[in-house]
């Protein structure tokens, strides 16, 4: 296997390596990848194990928060141990007993226009797994102004959403689907929806780590929990966006 797995690597990651879209190469890839996750919570629990026990190398965490009682019914990095305790070290300590591989860096703070050029600036890859429509503007201003491809998972409720931005000429921002912040009212949100999430953004990551087109750079991912259906809805870059547009 290419790169310096250990015995251990090769046995740990066997059933990737045996895909052939993936296989010694692209796992080296995945090895080598730099990827930032934007929030520790329902979405990015489930993003954050499966990215570690794929084998990604250097994974960024960055959640500001800590854990709270009311996470736990959906947040399952986190247990009743760690009430209490910030939501990156609780991270750090489920995913390094996971995959001892990976290489893990914490940013235990919340993102705003004077860090956050700095914190996404070294990845090749950024996963948006906050809760709220700010911070998913905001990291997403500043991946297409910085030219890093974004995956961006919400819930709410029995609802997922998934898309890719890449900021390639003629393909759409953020934006051009949701101009500005919308007033959205605090909801309820079944866990087992968030988690569904987290493993279609793990999944989509994964696919463009190995050098794959994504679907949803032009598409936004429905899913509908309760009558168990995905739905493709068409995204177009608009001329009049404030961010992409002339």
């Amino acid at each position: 296997m290419p790169l310096d797995f250990s015995e251990e690597e090769i046995s740990r990651y066997s059933r990737n390596t045996m895909l052939p879209e993936v296989g010694e190469d692209g796992q080296a890839r995945w090895a080598a990848a730099r990827v930032a996750v934007v929030g520790a919570g329902g979405i990015g629990s489930a993003t954050l194990y499966y990215l570690a026990a794929a084998g990604v190398g250097h994974i960024s965490i960055i959640d500001g928060d800590q854990v709270e009682t009311s996470n736990l019914q959906r947040q399952i990095l986190h247990d009743i141990h760690d009430i209490g305790r910030r939501k990156v070290e609780s991270a750090w300590e489920a995913l390094t007993a996971l995959n001892p591989h990976c290489r893990l860096k914490l940013h235990d703070t919340r993102l705003d226009a004077a860090n956050i050029r700095d914190i996404l600036k070294e990845h090749d890859l950024v996963l948006d797994a906050s809760d709220n429509f700010a911070t998913r503007l905001l990291v997403a201003d500043c991946c297409w102004r910085e030219r890093l491809p974004l995956i961006s998972a919400a819930v709410g409720g029995f609802q997922g959403l998934l898309l890719v931005l890449d900021p390639a000429p003629g393909n759409p921002c953020y934006r051009c689907l949701l101009p500005r912040e919308p007033q959205a009212p605090r909801e309820g949100i079944l866990g087992a929806v968030a988690g569904v999430m987290g493993c279609l953004q793990a999944t989509e990551a994964l696919k463009l780590l190995l050098g794959r087109k994504s679907e949803l750079t032009h598409q936004l991912l429905s899913y509908d929990a309760l009558k168990c259906r995905f739905r493709h809805v068409k995204r177009e870059k608009k001329p009049d966006c404030p961010l992409c547009g002339q």
